[in-house]
């Protein structure tokens, strides 16, 4: 006689086992038809699933995170079944959610073409109408790898021989279709009524470039068609913002087969790029941070005492001597700043001590996984570590989390989600320790006024960290600043300091980095601002043009004075009608237009207009110069 605890805390006994399914409808018919799948004692399980003994459970319908996340799985899977209806004799793989939705890798003897993709998506629309039952049964590994051989799905009995010989495993079916899963899944294919398959692409098999090619069919899946509809729109306007599209407009920078995964910077994308970087150089070091630079090749022996090569090897790029010694590449910097630190007897009261590096670091990205600025094997990261003591670490985590902030802020972010990634199962250090380190991160965003999402589990090894994801103008996130506390490599690397005691203890390292990869966060801002920056990034700030060449000795005179005052300014004396050259200046969103004609020159003048197309009609240059200045000031704040 099961009891069973709903979320509300209420309690209701049953005089047999039941399912998931039985326990929704037991609370309500309304339930019972939304119901996606369920949670029993916090494990996510198939409506189906029998509950014989007292549990705690909640019904997953649509509006939880998780029966997204049970859709956009269940979606797969009807994508691999209407590929197999259509194409009999392309073999399935494997198919995951990801971000916003989901995709299915098969194996095919040709390409699939957009036709292909139309075809397949009105087949899974009429599989969703027949309603399917999807049900699962226990099978073995053994078992498992047989039945898939025989029906010629080679990939799959691939992927079960590596899994250990005693495991379990399930199958779902719907239809005519089995495939390999965990699950859990929707009841029925009814269910499934908001997706759009969205994309082709190429993927190894296995991730791996010596393996063959597959083909990526990548999908989107939602719980209402008011959601599907947002995303799709929001999917458009990206498109529309695309960082590559505007980088070759504007002329910021390329990329090419020479350097893969590398960025050629071109004048204009070099003056954004500078400015973001000067800005940071003079943030941090009014926040008490020293400025260092460290080798990018260093002795993979370096690499194996801080554990970077165990755990990050296969990303990182080697190179051998003459001498037979080998070096590598540095992914990141933080075992390079411990040496630095080292240098010299540090003592109690020398902490804390900050040192940060634009450090230049390479990564061996997949081939397949690189985008644009957004995903390179070159980059350069605002580095920073902080040297401190136990009792220091909330007071240095708060000043870190409101800088972090700030810096945010003058880039034009507001929305900021942040979240604090607890202990993992596998971790080193004691359950003290690691309190002490949670209670600290938590009591310092606590102390900034910030709220923020716990993610259990999900800290590094060595300790917890918090992150920060910024929302951009059409309400996509972005993984840009960490904070993470670090007892682990200034131990393994045998950093100390000498304590008021006198005896020799480890310090705690802060690893913080506010704006990520320089190369990314440039390609988020073009896409947020969707290339029009604010004023003080903006390669040019200010483009002056004459309408005809009686005005071209003044147009000069403006550009010298502007120039004088630091302003980043051009002429344009092209013998062109000035209609056009506001036109192809506003879509190079250069953000003021200064126009002079015979009655700007008598009058001293200089006409402006924004790029917006506001006309703030004929200034004098000091109110010019004000008025760029003023934008400078004020960076990308809206307050």
């Amino acid at each position: 006689m099961p009891v069973i605890t709903l979320p509300d805390g209420s309690q209701k006994q049953f005089g047999n086992p039941l399912t998931v399914a039985e326990i929704a409808a037991s609370i309500g018919s309304g339930l019972a038809k939304a119901a996606l799948a369920g949670k029993v004692n916090g494990r996510l399980v198939d409506t189906s699933f029998v509950v014989n003994t007292d549990a705690t459970i909640s019904i997953v319908t649509d509006k939880d995170p998780e029966g997204l996340e049970v859709i956009r799985h269940s979606t797969a899977h009807l994508l691999a079944q209407a590929v197999k209806s259509l194409f009999p004799t392309a073999q399935v793989t494997i198919g995951p959610v990801v971000e916003n939705g989901f995709y299915y890798d098969f194996a095919f003897g040709r390409s699939f073409t957009p036709d292909d993709l139309v075809r397949i998506e009105e087949k899974m629309h009429e599989l969703v109408k027949m309603d399917l039952l999807v049900s699962h049964r226990v099978i073995s590994r053994d078992e498992a790898i047989d039945f898939f051989r025989s029906i010629g799905e080679e990939y799959k009995a691939k992927i079960i021989e590596d899994i250990p010989v005693n495991e379990t495993l399930t199958i779902y079916q719907q239809g005519d279709f089995i495939d390999l899963c965990r699950g859990p899944h929707v009841p029925n294919t009814g269910k499934l009524k908001a997706f759009k398959l969205t994309k082709l692409a190429g993927a190894y098999w296995r991730g791996d470039s010596k393996n063959e090619m597959l083909q990526r069919i990548y999908g989107t899946a939602w719980g209402d068609k008011k959601s599907l509809e947002a995303y799709l729109t929001q999917l458009e306007e990206a498109e529309k913002r695309d960082h590559r599209k505007i980088g070759k407009n504007l002329d910021l920078f390329h990329m090419q087969e020479e350097a893969p995964g590398m960025i050629f910077w071109h004048a204009n994308g070099w003056t954004i790029y500078s400015q973001i970087k000067q800005y940071i150089s003079q943030t941090i070091a009014a926040h008490g941070y020293e400025e260092i630079h460290t080798p990018q090749l260093v002795d993979l022996e370096l690499w194996r005492k801080s554990g970077h090569w165990a755990m990050f090897g296969e990303e990182m790029f080697t190179v051998k001597t003459d001498d037979n010694r080998e070096f590598a590449l540095k992914p990141m910097s933080c075992p390079c700043h411990v040496q630095v630190f080292k240098q010299g007897l540090r003592s109690y009261r020398d902490l804390p001590i900050r040192f940060a590096e634009f450090g230049c670091c390479h990564r061996n990205e997949l081939s397949g996984a690189m985008h644009g600025l957004m995903r390179v094997r070159q980059m350069v990261q605002d580095d920073a570590h902080v040297f401190c003591t136990e009792e220091q670490i909330q007071e240095e985590a708060y000043h870190i989390i409101k800088l972090v902030i700030d810096v945010y802020r003058d880039f034009g972010f507001n929305d900021i989600i942040i979240k604090l990634a607890t202990r993992p199962d596998k971790r080193i250090g004691t359950d003290e320790l690691w309190d002490h380190a949670e209670e600290a991160l938590a009591a310092s965003l606590a102390d900034a006024g910030l709220t923020f999402d716990v993610k259990p589990g999900e800290g590094a090894f060595y300790g917890p960290k918090i992150e920060f994801h910024l929302q951009d103008c059409i309400g996509r996130t972005w993984q840009c600043g960490t904070l993470q506390l670090d007892y682990s490599q200034p131990t393994r690397l045998e950093a100390y300091y000498i304590a008021e005691d006198s005896s020799k203890k480890t310090p705690v390292m802060l690893h913080r980095a506010i704006l990520g990869s320089l190369e990314r966060f440039i390609g988020i801002l073009l896409e947020h601002y969707a290339g029009k920056l604010p004023v003080w990034l903006a390669p040019q700030q200010a483009v002056v043009m004459n309408i005809t060449r009686r005005q071209e000795e003044y147009a000069e005179e403006v550009v010298t004075f502007l120039k004088k005052q630091g302003i980043r300014v051009k002429s344009d004396l092209r013998n062109e009608k000035i209609g056009f050259k506001i036109r192809e200046h506003t879509l190079q969103c250069v953000p003021y237009l200064l126009v002079v004609g015979d009655r700007e020159v008598e009058m001293r003048t200089v006409s402006v207009r924004t790029q917006q197309g506001v006309d703030l009609g004929s200034l004098a240059l000091s109110e010019v110069l004000s008025l760029i200045q003023e934008a400078v000031a004020k960076k990308g704040r809206t307050d």
